[in-house]
């Protein structure tokens, strides 16, 4: 296994929204108290986020597929459901995040940095959320929303503020061990070092950061040798230095045509970057030149040969040894100087944690709420294909095993303006019409209106037994009770009344 990886193909995916809950209270004398489903909970996001205490995308290439956790679905007496776990990933500072077609997404600097790569799916509203004057009694609930899902490319690039260029064998990690206190693989043979080292230099109160790039040849930028794959690790540096090798064993090759050859492949280096705010073209960024091997008899003597040839490019020149330590000193606070004046130039760094989001993650391009409707063939047939991002989410939240919730869906499109779209498309009843993509949206027959059972009962999403009241009031059952008294009294009276005037009923008549 591999223990420095810096480029790896991530799965993820946002939690599932929870379904809303239908429900009806109950309590003892009021069977039907009104609609109490809760809304589900939100799905958890998949977050990025840049972290000092993760050097490598190591932990992602063993375990690629990222999931967040689902919402959880609603519940009655207006019960919400609790919201899905967020997985946070934690990567190194320069993690640059890609989609599958190159296209970078986002720029990962500064700790605490988030990007929200993959977000949850919304919860469905329960009935209770769903009432409104018109729509009392909805026997209905939408169905939690699918997290997004889609495959993703990180890069590292590594942070550094000084970046050492140069042919195999040049010495390059060799002056980095000598600088820092790290020990990077030295042997005396091409492309030893086979990752890009780091380490950090103290010079004087200045402190920086200073790393190699291995495997630079002729034809680096288009691929040759290592080059390619670790040319982005030096996107980031405030300095480039180009060193070189003045003892060499190959006749053909000189520090003068080994920096021409290296700052060609420089200049011919298209970074990914390049769109960035603020991001400065490899070839236009501050250079220093340390001859290396200078302790080597031959080594002296080519590094003054060609010094003043060297030093007509206009940028300082060190003749420096990474066996005996010569030079270094100097060399070392001139580049603390030159990074230094860097970090001054740079805006104030922001406290507050910055979190991205990447456009057109979640949504259609365009305004969200357009809504467009075409006729395309599909499997030899016409087909009116209805887009956009409000009746794509509709569909997905609607339970067709309800045909209430059915119903619901065709209010929601006709008020929309999609049957009306429909009819301009030459749309007649019984067409087919998907909702989304042909090939995956939803297909139904089309037409222009639509019969539930629940209407029937009255308006869809009513009950008339929620209208007819059958109980009577305090005030009604009062004026009952006088009206039965009076009548009784009345009765009493006009019984009284016919005894007193001898009024008898004889009952041999009967």
């Amino acid at each position: 296994m591999p223990s420095f990886v810096d480029t790896v193909t991530l799965h993820v995916a946002g939690g599932k929204g929870g379904h809303g809950c239908a429900s009806v209270h109950r309590e003892k004398f009021k069977p039907l108290g009104g609609p109490d489903g809760g809304n589900g909970g939100n799905g958890g996001n998949v977050i990025l986020e840049v972290s000092d205490q993760t050097t490598t995308l190591l932990n992602y290439h063993r375990a690629p597929h990222q999931r967040a956790g689902n919402g959880v679905p609603g519940s009655g007496d207006h019960g919400e459901g609790k919201k899905g776990a967020d997985i946070i990933l934690p990567v190194p500072e320069g993690t640059v995040v890609k989609d599958t077609q190159g296209n970078v997404l986002a720029d990962l600097t500064g700790v605490g940095t988030r990007f929200i790569v993959a977000e949850g799916g919304r919860g469905g509203l329960g009935n209770a959320a769903l009432a409104s004057k018109k729509r009392k009694a909805p026997g209905f609930a939408l169905l939690g929303e699918p997290g997004e899902e889609r495959d993703i490319v990180l890069e590292l690039k590594s942070v550094a503020d000084v970046a050492l260029v140069g042919f195999p064998s040049a010495g390059k990690s060799s002056l980095i061990a000598a600088m820092s206190a790290a020990r990077p693989k030295i042997a005396d043979y091409p492309f030893t070092t086979l990752v890009p080292n780091l380490g950090v230099v103290q010079a004087g109160e200045e402190r920086y950061t200073i790393a190699d790039v291995p495997g630079l040849i002729e034809g680096a930028s288009q691929g040759r040798g290592l080059g390619l794959e670790f040319l982005r690790h030096i996107e980031r540096c405030a300095v480039i230095v180009h060193v070189l090798d003045a003892a060499t064993f190959e006749t053909d090759r000189d520090p003068l045509s080994d920096l021409q050859t290296i700052e060609n492949e420089l200049k011919q280096y298209k970074s990914d970057l390049g769109e960035l705010e603020g991001y400065v073209p490899l070839g236009e960024r501050p250079r220093v030149i340390a001859i290396n091997k200078v302790d080597v008899p031959d080594g002296l003597e080519m590094a003054q040969l060609q010094r003043e040839e060297l030093e007509a490019f206009g940028w300082p020149v060190f003749e420096v040894s990474a066996v005996s330590r010569q030079g270094l000193k100097e060399f070392s606070f001139a580049l603390a100087e030159m990074v230094a004046k860097h970090r001054a130039n740079l805006p104030e760094a922001k406290e507050e944690t910055v979190v991205l989001r990447p456009r057109g993650i979640g949504q259609l391009h365009g305004d969200d709420t357009q809504i467009t409707v075409r006729a395309v063939k599909y499997n030899g047939e016409t087909v009116y294909e209805v887009r956009g991002r409000r009746p794509e989410r509709w569909v997905l939240q609607t339970d067709f095993a309800n045909n209430e919730a059915v119903g619901y869906l065709a209010d929601r499109l006709a008020n929309a303006g999609v049957e009306d779209e429909l009819m301009k498309a030459g749309a007649l009843p019984g067409d087919p019409v998907v909702i989304g993509p042909v090939e995956s949206g939803v297909i139904f027959d089309w037409e222009p209106t639509m019969q539930t059972g629940a209407e029937l009962l009255g308006p869809r999403g009513s009950d008339l037994r929620f209208e007819e009241n059958m109980r009577a009031t305090r005030k009604e059952k009062k004026a009952r009770y006088h009206e039965a008294m009076d009548a009784k009294a009345a009765a009493r009276e006009e019984l009284w009344t016919e005894r007193m005037q001898g009024v008898w009923t004889d009952p041999e008549e009967y």
